[in-house]
């Protein structure tokens, strides 16, 4: 997918929140940020996605606490203009 390496957490924050140095709270937090600093790659994959379905994947054993569902919450909460 395009733009698939410019929406994920960077590497740092990653392995910060998977070797357990912050919680979930400032990870997604953290991330929000990393997300808001490149709303143009967002407004783009929310474009898309409001044309076609948009599938985000990820490796997390976590269903409940992972990069996708805080990138799917900033997509869905962008406002999109046609």
């Amino acid at each position: 997918m395009n733009g698939a390496n410019r929406s994920r957490p960077p590497s740092a924050l990653r392995k910060a929140f998977h070797g357990e140095a912050i919680d979930f709270a400032s990870f997604s937090q953290q991330y929000r940020q990393e997300l808001d600093a490149r709303r143009d790659e967002g407004l783009r994959l929310a474009g898309l996605a409001r044309q076609q379905p948009l599938t985000l994947l990820y490796a997390a054993k976590d269903t409940r606490q992972n990069h996708a569902l805080v990138l799917a919450n900033w997509l869905e909460n962008l406002p999109v203009t046609a």
